[in-house]
């Protein structure tokens, strides 16, 4: 569904953050992209989205298509016209609105009320926490309805590629683990695609199909979610296991070695 070919990305015309980056992500399917902070994960959200003229970003080279059709000169409202949608990292919600506004601010695209409607019933049977609070200021949610939200909010816009950055940040483990549950469902049940960036690498490539491991601007590592679980480098650097299995400690560790053939 989504081609990255060999993008670069500079911000304010010298920053260079992204240094040809070339991935795709498969109808429905999830993907998920990790990466240390820093490594280029979010600039590669925003720059599928449209959202990086706002921060004085651009995409320098390279091309990104969607269905076999080029969306990295459109404008960002025109992208979620072609039916991708961003749900960015740290919940952001409309706090002064309640739940449904907040819902209805996200289908803003939908052509007709009943459209509108049959959106937000849809998120109420993913989500029947935010049913219960519909007419409540997003503000007041706890931080896992809002993520619940944020995500719900997304739905509204009746998309075919969900963008997801960071969706477990400061979340309990035990809600991670639903809204990754319902996240899934949104693949098996809608047919939807999702591109997931993770800092949680365990969960992540639990949940994914495929994955992608990106440092410094770069893509470093790429294959099926299952080999990446079993890469003796990720198990290293992403999920603190050494080749028995065993946690690491980071104690001992005095520098960061990459592996020779991530550089190959």
């Amino acid at each position: 569904m989504l081609t990255i070919n060999n993008i670069e990305v500079v911000y304010d015309g010298v920053i260079l953050v992204l240094k040809g980056v070339s991935l795709e992500v498969r109808d429905g399917s999830i993907t998920t992209l990790l990466g240390a902070n820093g490594a280029g994960k979010t600039t590669t959200l925003k720059a599928i989205s449209g959202v990086l003229r706002a921060e004085r970003g651009e995409v320098t080279k390279g091309s990104i298509e969607l269905d076999g059709k080029r969306i990295d000169r459109f404008a960002a409202y025109d992208i979620v016209s072609h039916g991708v949608v961003q749900v960015f990292e740290g919940r952001r919600v409309f706090v002064n609105l309640t739940v449904e506004e907040n819902l209805v601010a996200g289908g803003h695209v939908v052509p007709n009320l009943p459209k509108v409607r049959a959106g937000i019933e849809r998120v109420y049977s993913y989500f029947p926490r935010l049913k219960e609070r519909r007419q409540q200021q997003a503000g007041y949610l706890s931080g896992g309805e809002q993520q619940m939200l944020a995500i719900g909010r997304a739905l509204m816009s009746d998309p075919k590629l969900i963008l997801l950055d960071e969706p477990s940040l400061g979340l309990a483990p035990m809600l991670v683990e639903e809204i990754f549950g319902i996240v899934r469902q949104f693949v098996t049940k809608e047919k939807l695609t999702v591109l997931l960036v993770e800092q949680n690498a365990a969960m992540a490539l639990d949940l994914a199909d495929h994955g992608y491991v990106m440092e410094n601007g770069r893509i470093v590592l790429e294959g099926a979610a299952a080999t990446l679980r079993e890469n003796s480098d990720i198990k290293e650097f992403y999920l603190g296991l050494n080749e028995g299995g065993v946690r690491k400690s980071y104690r001992d560790s005095k520098r960061y070695r990459r592996r020779k053939r991530w550089l190959s």
